[in-house]
């Protein structure tokens, strides 16, 4: 992800390094936000809030833990916190689709509406299982990175995603059912 020369010189106080270091993570730190808050204005706060933490901080990462998830548990951390002061509300969003002249448009059409179902479940998911999902499957995190990244036993992460699947599933096939029945 990012060269360990450039976090060292970050950490021994040279300033455009740590600029430099800190544009090449804000993209993954916002993503990661916002697949946590699902909400761009929260994310974008919680982005800024993050990087300005890494900011400061920088002098405390230790290279026992990976960067990424040194980072990843900074992001997690205020996501959670910001998640829990503020309940989350439901937006209803206008969806614009642009449509190629050999696209089906009711897969298009089915396929935004299945994306758009697979996030509400995930967002119905308790704090600690939405984490975990959000860690492993759309940020890529194996789950040894998600537990270091949590600060959780390896065994407990592996619990979390069992049962955070099994929602999301349970969760889905009553929305199929009362899809196909409503």
């Amino acid at each position: 992800m990012v060269e360990q020369g450039l976090i060292r010189a970050a950490q021994s106080g040279d300033r455009d390094a740590l600029i430099t270091l800190l544009r090449e993570i804000e993209h993954h730190v916002y993503r990661t936000a916002f697949y946590i808050l699902n909400n761009e204005q929260d994310a974008m706060d919680a982005s800024q809030e993050a990087l300005i933490r890494i900011y400061t901080k920088i002098d405390t990462y230790e290279e026992k833990a990976q960067f990424k998830t040194w980072i990843q548990r900074i992001v997690t951390n205020i996501c959670i916190d910001k998640f829990r002061r503020n309940k989350p509300t439901v937006s209803i969003d206008e969806h614009e689709f642009d449509f190629q002249d050999k696209q089906n448009v009711e897969q298009v059409v089915m396929s935004s509406y299945l994306a758009q179902d697979i996030q509400e479940a995930i967002d119905q998911l308790p704090d600690h299982h939405r984490t975990v999902i959000v860690l492993r499957y759309l940020q890529d995190f194996s789950y040894n990175e998600i537990a270091d990244c949590l600060n959780l036993p390896l065994n407990t992460v592996k619990s979390y995603l069992f049962r955070a699947r099994q929602q999301l599933q349970n969760m889905l096939q009553e929305h199929q059912k009362g899809g196909v029945s409503g």
